[in-house]
């Protein structure tokens, strides 16, 4: 089966804008800064797994500059580097194993506890952040990290039927 790129490019606008404009107002008050749910991460690693490496680091790559450029304004390029580096990484393991619903939240888990490693990491290489890392991992990387395994799990059927050409379509495309 091929991936509809395209169409991974639209569902990642659309899900900057819902990240940005919807998901604040559902996320209680009391919790609003510990949960950063990464919707285009969670897009990100269905790219890796139906697309593969190179499409996911640069979709990763696009994606984490236009949030680090959004809406995390202190430095430029955690989210680009970090979502970028761990795009590929995932579309490596990907690759090399079979694809089910278990491997695939698996390494998203893995991918989203990366990636806030990575951004707290930078950050606390140029001293933006005084946090111990345990501290860091219980407030925002751990309750992160279920919202968007859950989230994940929730869009496996929708994103797979957007992003996949059924095989029919497929054989057409080679025919013609």
């Amino acid at each position: 089966m091929k991936m509809r790129m395209n169409r991974a490019v639209l569902a990642g606008i659309l899900l900057v804008l819902l990240e940005n404009g919807v998901v604040p107002w559902l996320i209680p008050s009391a919790w609003s800064d510990r949960l950063m749910p990464h919707l285009t991460f969670v897009l990100m690693m269905y790219v890796a797994s139906f697309g593969g490496r190179h499409r996911a680091f640069l979709f990763g790559l696009g994606f984490g500059l236009l949030s680090d450029v959004l809406f995390y304004g202190s430095l430029i390029g955690p989210y680009a580097f970090g979502m970028g580096l761990i795009g590929y990484a995932a579309g490596l393991v990907l690759e090399r194993r079979m694809l089910t619903l278990a491997t695939l939240m698996g390494v998203t888990a893995m991918g989203s506890v990366a990636l806030s490693t990575i951004v707290y990491l930078i950050y606390r290489l140029f001293r933006l952040t005084t946090w111990p890392y345990g501290f860091a991992f219980y407030w925002y990387i751990a309750p992160s990290l279920m919202l968007e395994v859950l989230v994940a799990l929730a869009l496996y059927l929708p994103v797979r039927k957007l992003l996949l050409k059924p095989a029919a379509s497929q054989a057409e495309e080679t025919a013609v």
